[in-house]
């Protein structure tokens, strides 16, 4: 008969039920993220693996079994049209868990399902590297290793199971943490498969068309951080320059056709303002600075139209130092060719807007009187700021300007960007963010995904490019104070951006200030920072090979004493079970055996019960057993008194 301990030995309930807490765990961060008919699967194989246990009834055939392989592998298929990649792969991974649900019979496939819940564990990262994903890891690597103990040394309680998982844990933390430290960085993902490796980034979009800035002006996501040295702009002059838009065709906006890497040329006036830049990923190009940036980072350029761009997609966070002057005055040129673009439109496209634009530029009328006129149109016509503007149709300008009148920040901009071309001006939009709070905790200013705007840049005659911002002449208050101060009470904004709690507030700042804590420490432990790192360590030369052989002897030298500290415990626990054992033979030769299953408290009382004139020296033996096994620390001094009683005692 097999042991309780053997690896074919059955599966109690109880026990089930902490398998299956432990791999719900790590399996429900995917639901938001897997298809819906995969979600109703697993949730149903999980509870039919409940029912068969509760009722102790057989479990499924092969045949059937390899049937819903069969479609769930067709499934994915057809969802994702491949099976390779990050998130097929991921979808089959949290199938065939299931699955393996249906064929557990023994804590042999009990062990196989926890081992395979650690790699699906280290999936949910693929997605998310924030703290509170890595706390649900963490607890659910501790249930999980609860449950491999469980089913490696049965009969034990939940909170021993417990209590040997986390000091397992314990005892790994500190060859993670030089494992961490030591470990060559690879700059970018270690997943990065086909298609899908960087996809679900949120942000802003290589193009615009009405309500796609509203849409993302509902996300309370961070685009980014920063760090001023020194002071900070007034937030009516925190404009962070994004990707700009030439390309109209009616609906949508789209870049131009612009030098990647031109020489840009302005005049600075004021000072410049100092700064670190903390950008979350957004699969673009795209590097966000202050208008305007007087440096380029390393590994970019910037573009003709002023963009800092990245040689590669920004697909990691990444941290850079800037500087930039708020207060300036863009080069201007001459050049037709170069602004032609500006002056695109649609044909056949709103013609109520042309003939307005063109009755501002009749008889001659100067350029910045022009531009004053759109603005003061957008103030005096009764225009609505909002974050749920109505649907708009062909003429999407003509029917915002003469119908609706409600609209986001990338109404406004495209309309004034229509009527100065149509004027003869040329002009282009500009996206990216305007605001940014400062947390009090920690003091980086925060801008989210909530501040995205878009404004305006027309081109003046011995002045270049000047920023306009139609939104502020509708709402200043959007400028000067945020989006939350400026839409109505009833139009979706984030929970946080509206709050008047003051204990609401301040538990989001302390969270932001520690995500960004772990942020800057741990994600951002990138090959720079690990040089730095280390050369700071006293390590000359931190090159791949030196940290590998310095990893080596520090891994080894943690292993070595770990070992040393285990064997030193189990030779003392050795010795003590070995006088118990002793104990209990001597018990057991006068006919008061120890049962397999009975505890030392148990079997103490009992063969105290049974011979009352030897109790008191049984229950020393006892006392000291139970203290020197199951206590925080042995004590020599109670060891040679077990070893003094053991051999002097006899019934």
């Amino acid at each position: 008969m097999a042991s309780d301990n053997a690896p074919n030995a059955g599966i109690e309930l109880r026990h089930l039920f902490w398998l299956l807490a432990g791999l719900a765990l790590v399996v429900a961060p995917h639901m938001q993220r897997l298809p819906w008919w995969l979600n109703l699967i697993a949730v149903m194989l999980f509870a039919w693996r409940v029912y068969l246990a509760w009722g102790e009834r057989a479990l499924p055939k092969k045949w059937l079994l390899a049937l819903l392989v069969a479609g769930g592998m067709v499934g994915v298929y057809l969802t994702y049209r491949t099976i390779f990649g990050r998130d097929s792969g991921v979808a089959l991974l949290v199938l065939f868990l299931s699955l393996k649900l249906l064929e557990l019979h023994h804590k042999r496939d009990a062990m196989v399902l926890v081992l395979l819940s650690y790699f699906l564990a280290l999936t949910n990262f693929f997605y998310s590297q924030t703290l509170p994903t890595a706390a649900l890891m963490l607890v659910s690597t501790l249930i999980n290793s609860a449950s491999l103990v469980n089913f490696a040394a049965a009969g034990r309680s939940l909170q021993a199971n417990l209590k040997t998982a986390a000091a397992l844990l314990a005892q790994a933390g500190p060859v993670m943490l030089v494992l961490f430290v030591l470990f060559p960085r690879v700059q970018g993902p270690l997943w990065g498969l086909p298609q899908d490796a960087y996809s679900g980034v949120t942000g802003l979009s290589d193009s615009m068309s009405p309500g796609a800035i509203s849409r993302l002006s509902q996300s309370d996501a961070i685009a980014f951080r920063v760090r001023f040295r020194g002071d900070v702009p007034p937030r009516r002059e925190l404009y962070w320059r994004g990707p700009v838009f030439w390309n109209f065709d009616g609906r949508t906006w789209r870049p131009g056709d612009v030098r990647p890497y031109g020489q840009v040329k302005f005049e600075a006036k004021g000072k410049p303002y100092d700064y670190e830049v903390t950008l979350e990923p957004h699969n673009h190009n795209w590097l966000f600075a202050l208008e305007l940036a007087a440096k380029v980072p390393p590994n970019a350029g910037v573009s003709a139209d002023y963009v800092l761009l990245a040689r590669t997609p920004v697909r990691n966070r990444v941290r850079y130092d800037m500087l930039s002057y708020t207060d300036f005055t863009e080069g201007s040129t001459d050049d037709a060719g170069e602004l032609r673009p500006g002056l695109q439109l649609p044909a056949s496209f709103n013609p109520r807007a042309r003939r307005l634009a063109e009755q501002w530029a009749a008889g001659g009328a100067a350029d910045i009187a022009i531009v004053q006129k759109a603005l003061d149109y957008f103030r005096e016509q009764g225009f609505v700021y909002t974050l749920e503007p109505p649907l708009l149709g062909r003429d999407s300008i003509d029917e915002f300007l003469f119908g609706s009148k409600r609209g986001f920040c990338e109404h406004y901009s495209s309309s004034f960007v229509f009527l100065m071309r149509a004027a003869g001006l040329p002009a282009r939009v500009v996206t990216g963010y305007q605001g940014g709070e400062i947390n009090p905790v920690d003091q980086y200013m925060v801008v989210r995904q909530s501040d995205a705007h878009a404004w305006a840049e027309v081109w003046l005659k011995r002045r270049g490019w000047v920023r306009f911002d139609p939104t502020a002449a509708v709402a200043p208050v959007r400028v000067e104070s945020g989006v939350a101060a400026a839409v109505p009470a009833t139009d979706p904004l984030p929970l946080m951006a509206r709050t008047t709690l003051a204990w609401l507030r301040e538990v989001r700042y302390n969270w932001d200030a520690l995500a960004n804590k772990w942020n800057q420490l741990v994600l951002g432990y990138n090959p720079e920072r690990q040089r730095e790192f280390l050369s700071g360590l006293g390590m000359s030369e931190p090159s791949w090979e030196n940290m590998a052989l310095t990893l080596f002897w520090g891994v080894g030298g943690l292993l070595a004493l770990l070992t040393a500290w285990l064997l030193r415990r189990m030779r003392t626990a050795d010795r003590v079970q070995r006088l118990w054992l002793r104990f209990c033979a001597k018990l057991g030769k006068k006919g008061c055996a120890r049962a397999a299953h009975e505890g030392p408290a148990d079997f103490v009382a009992r063969s105290a019960a049974r011979y009352p004139a030897s109790a008191e020296r049984i229950r020393a033996i006892g006392e000291r057993y139970i203290a020197l096994r199951y206590g925080a620390a042995a004590d020599a001094r109670m060891l040679a008194e077990l070893r003094l009683l053991v051999r002097e005692f006899s019934v």
